[in-house]
């Protein structure tokens, strides 16, 4: 059978397995789906070895999708724009890589949630390495604006910077603005949580009023108990939703990416769930 794997450190904890094993099911096949924790300093080692004993395909969680850019000798236009790379697979012995993550998103938010992203007023909160990996396909899905707000303004506005010159959305382009959290203001249709500070209780400072009255929230991170953010949110009239939608959705961008052909979500987020 084709062998496929998921590459972090650590990994134990990653649902990938039975989310791919799931999706072949649904064609009566069978797949080998495994979790490699490849050393911190020796993720490159780990992936050639993978590939070299006939690994079909790979998918990279934290903290190695930055790695996994460097390694692949083609890239995707949104792999590019991410700067990381969550989906390996070889071609003609060149390895390629994807990042997912950001369809993944959209297509929870947009295709699952039924939320309408395109002509409102979104703000993703944090500009690390996750927020990178979904500003592709959030400004090709042409909302009015999208705010990028960060604890330390300056990383709020490099990202942005970055995200200007990409030439992703329109016509016309979306309004990209950033800042500190103490510099928000209200009036958001949207407010995606890209940063891991939900799960450990802790949040910034946002105002009251910073979504509109019809407005929603969306968590990246999942859990068992709606994160504070989701909570914040829910008690100010927002809907929410966590990631797992996301997940499920960025493994299956991946899947179809490797067999030809997209596997049905919604019966393998129920599962989990």
């Amino acid at each position: 059978m084709a062998r496929y794997a998921v590459f972090g450190n650590p990994v134990a904890h990653s649902k990938s397995p039975q989310i791919h094993q799931a999706f072949a099911a649904q064609r009566g096949a069978e797949l080998v789906y495994e979790r490699i924790a490849a050393p911190l300093d020796g993720f490159a080692e780990a992936v050639a070895d993978f590939f070299a004993a006939d690994g079909a395909g790979a998918n990279v969680t934290v903290p190695f999708k930055e790695q996994a850019f460097a390694l692949c000798a083609e890239r995707t236009e949104r792999a590019e724009l991410a700067g990381a790379v969550n989906t390996l697979w070889q071609q003609d012995g060149r390895l390629h890589g994807d990042n997912t993550d950001g369809a993944g998103l959209l297509a929870d938010i947009r295709d699952n949630l039924r939320w309408p992203v395109a002509d409102r007023r979104v703000l993703i909160l944090g500009a690390g390495g996750a927020v990178r990996g979904v500003l592709g396909p959030l400004l090709a899905a042409c909302p009015a604006s999208l705010t990028i707000a960060n604890r330390t303004a300056d990383k709020a506005h490099a990202l942005a910077a970055l995200a200007k010159k990409s030439k992703i959305g329109g016509p016309p382009p979306p309004l990209i603005e950033s800042c500190g959290y103490d510099q928000l203001h209200d009036g958001f249709d949207l407010v995606i949580n890209g940063t891991s500070a939900g799960l450990s209780g802790a949040m910034p400072d946002l105002p009251d009023t910073l979504l509109t009255a019809h407005g929603q929230a969306y968590d990246m991170v999942y859990g068992n108990e709606p994160t504070v953010f989701l909570r914040w949110a829910a008690a100010r009239g927002a809907a929410t939703a966590d990631g797992l939608g996301m997940l499920v959705e960025q493994a299956a961008e991946a899947f179809a990416r490797w067999h030809g052909w997209r596997p049905a979500t919604a019966p393998v987020m129920a599962a989990l769930r």
